[in-house]
Parts: C-alpha cells; structure tokens; sequence
C-alpha cells in the first residue's frame, strides 16, 4: 500500500481518544463531537480521556474488536495515539483538536471535526492510506520536524497556552533574542541553501520526498515577523528558501552545537548532525480527500 493508494475498510466499532487541554479543544467541543458520530449513526463504542486514560494498545484494541480509533486532540496527542497504534491492523481516523492539526489537514483538509465526521457513513468502506512519515534517531514524525534556534519559539507557544503573561513577554524576547544570536543549521545536501545557515530548517514528509525549507532573517523586524510564524507553526509566512525534497536529509550546525530540534511539535534533544528519512506510516489512517504531493 502506498500513500497515493487508498485501502477501503468498514468503520465498525470505534473508540475515541479525545484531548480536552488540546489547543482550543474543551469539553463541549467534545460533546459536540459525540454527537456528530450519534448524527452518523456510527458505533461510537467508548470514549477515552487521554492523557489520564492511556492511549490504547493494539492488544485491547483487538480484545474489544475495535475496528477504528479516532483521535481529537492536538499533534502531540495525535502523535501518542499513533505511535501506540504503530503495527495495529485497524484504522485510525485523526480529527483536528488541537491548534495547527497538520496531520488531520493532510487527511481530510481543513475542515472541523464534526463535519468530517459527517462524511462518513457505518454502510460505507472508509478509505484508509498510509501517507510518508519522517524516521530519525529520536523516533517517528508524522508531520515534520523544526531544527535550529528558531524552535526556541516552542517555548512562546507554551507560554500562550497556559495564559502565562510573565512568562510569554519573557520567552518572546528571549526566542528574539535566540533567533538572531543562535547556532545556525545549514542542510547537507547537494546545492541546499545558504552556506552559513538558517534561523529554522522545516523537515516535512511528502509522497515525493522530505521538503525542506529554511528559514532566515535579515533583520530584528523579519525576526519577529518570522517568529509569529513560527508561533502560528504557519512557517510558510516566514522568509525563507525552498531546499527541494530528498529521500534523505542531513541537518548539521556549523558551529559545533547541540542544535534545536522539534518533531510533531514535541522538544528533542538535537545532536551537531541530524539525519532525516523518508518511510512509509505503519498504521491505516482515515482519509476523506485525496493527499498532495
């Protein structure tokens, strides 16, 4: 099976893994949801609260014939359920929850839970592909990875969302700061950009390779420009360079230095290098639209 060849399953039971705390997720949106799936006439057969229940196994899954889980929450949930899923033979259906929902977009566009839910139907097949993913040391990632000191701007993020003031102004100077003064990361490969390197280098998977842009500033203005992007995971409204897809990727810092590294989203800890492969999703997911390059 390939990310352009679409695998048709039932829905069957499903179990759904919903986030509350996710991005501008709560508990009538939850609600909401649920409701959806009863207007579907879907077979909604549990709910589960992550993270205080876990993500399912593939063993219970299949204990409780669960034909399909779906997930609402945001990247990191998403991610958690996946990952835990990574081999089952069921389907995963993931529903935007969170604040960006990269991965939910990539499967159905960029629509609302509810009414991607409404596309489905218990006598109809879903259609279920298994799109590129990124693999690395640090493990899998299913929407892309940010190496550089512009992932600094993860902490920006976290200060928004727990409503923290002190903290924002603080870690918003502070990821100025950083993005300007910060080791660079340059792309390894042939005719890959600006030899002295990016504030942020964007690893996405795509059918066709791992799409790699970098992301520069030339001035205070273009860095707090850029890092509102960056806030928004919106990097195409950064300045920056397309460093074409490859099947491979080498990030190196020049400079010697642990670079700064996200991946779904989620802080790692980078290495001076960093490599990047394309490889294909090891679990069914649900998609409502056809996938872009």
């Amino acid at each position: 099976m390939t990310a352009n060849t679409p695998e048709e399953t039932p829905p069957g039971r499903i179990w759904l893994v919903c986030n509350a705390a996710s991005g501008s997720n709560n508990e009538a949106a939850v609600e909401e949801l649920i409701a959806a799936f009863g207007k579907a006439r879907l077979n909604l057969d549990r709910v589960l609260r992550f993270p205080d229940d876990p993500a399912p196994k593939p063993a219970d899954l299949d204990e409780a014939q669960v034909d399909t889980v779906a997930v609402f929450g945001g990247d990191g949930t998403t991610h958690s359920v996946v990952m835990e899923a990574w081999g089952w033979h069921g389907a995963v259906l993931v529903l935007p929850g969170g604040t960006m929902n990269l991965l939910a977009k990539r499967m159905h566009g960029d629509l609302p839970a509810p009414e991607i839910v409404a596309r489905l139907s218990p006598d109809a097949p879903l259609r279920t592909v298994r799109p590129n993913v990124i693999r690395s040391r640090h493990g899998v990632g299913l929407t892309g990875a940010l190496a550089g000191p512009g992932t600094v701007w993860n902490e920006v993020r976290e200060a928004m969302r727990a409503m923290n003031v002190i903290d924002f102004v603080a870690s918003t100077r502070e990821a100025i700061a950083q993005s300007a003064a910060g080791p660079k990361v340059t792309c390894a490969e042939v005719d890959c950009g600006r030899e002295e390197g990016y504030a942020a280098i964007t690893v996405v998977p795509k059918d066709d390779g791992l799409r790699a842009n970098g992301y520069y500033a030339e001035s205070l203005a273009d860095y707090a420009g850029q890092g509102i992007a960056l806030l928004n995971r919106n990097f195409r409204d950064g300045p920056h360079d397309e460093l074409g897809r490859h099947p491979k990727l080498r990030l190196v810092c020049p400079t010697g230095e642990p670079m700064g590294l996200l991946i779904d989203g989620e802080p790692f800890d980078g290495a001076t290098e960093e490599e990047f492969e394309l490889g294909p999703c090891e679990v069914n997911l649900v998609t409502t639209k056809e996938l872009d390059g």
